[in-house]
C-alpha cells in the first residue's frame, strides 16, 4: 500500500519525491519499452486493434480493403509461384486468384483500385523459364580445356612477372 500524502505538502512535490526515491531504488531500470516513443493513439480509433495485432505478430491484412489485398496478391504472384513444384499447382493458384478478382469486380466495395484478372499463360511461361534457368545454374558446367589454358598455367601472369622483376631488382 502506498503511503498517504502528508498534510501541508503539495501533490506535485509529494509525487516528485516519490519518483525521485523510486529512481534511486532503481525501479525504473530495465522496463519494457524503455527508450521507445509512447504511441500516439489519440488520432486513431483502431489503435487498440493495431497494437494487439502487432503484439501477436500478425499481419494486418484483415484491415485492408479487398481491392488492395487483390492488388498486393497480383504483385506477389511471381514470388509465390516461383517455388511451386508443378504446373498444375501454379495454374490452380492463378485460377483461385482470378476467381477472387472476378468476384470483387462483380460487386466492388471499398476504394476502387484498378484490378483485372491475371493472364495464366504469361505467368506459367515465366514460371517455366525461371525453372529452366534455375536448373541450368544448378548443373555443373562441363568445360573442356583449351589449348591456351595449359600454356597459361605454366606461364606466370603479367602481374607475377612485374612483381618478380621488382623483387629481383631490389635484392
Amino acid at each position: 500500500m502506498t503511503e498517504r500524502k502528508p498534510l501541508g505538502v503539495t501533490f506535485e512535490s509529494w509525487i516528485d519525491k516519490q519518483i525521485r526515491e523510486a529512481t534511486e531504488r532503481g525501479e525504473f531500470e530495465n522496463l519494457r519499452g524503455a527508450g521507445k516513443p509512447i504511441p500516439n493513439s489519440v488520432d486513431d480509433e483502431n489503435w487498440w486493434l493495431k497494437s494487439y495485432l502487432r503484439g501477436e505478430g500478425v499481419r494486418a491484412d484483415g484491415l485492408l480493403p479487398p481491392s488492395l489485398i487483390l492488388r498486393r496478391d497480383i504483385e506477389d504472384l511471381p514470388e509465390l509461384v516461383r517455388d511451386m513444384a508443378s504446373e498444375r499447382e501454379v495454374r490452380e493458384t492463378i485460377s483461385e486468384l482470378n476467381q477472387r478478382i472476378v468476384d470483387w469486380l462483380r460487386m466492388p466495395h471499398g476504394p476502387y483500385v484498378r484490378v483485372g484478372p491475371v493472364n495464366t499463360e504469361e505467368v506459367v511461361a515465366q514460371w517455366r523459364s525461371d525453372r529452366t534457368a534455375a536448373r541450368r545454374s544448378k548443373q555443373p558446367k562441363m568445360t573442356t580445356p583449351s589449348p591456351h589454358s595449359a600454356s597459361s598455367a605454366a606461364e606466370p601472369s603479367w602481374w607475377q612477372r612485374i612483381t618478380r622483376r621488382r623483387s629481383t631488382r631490389q635484392a
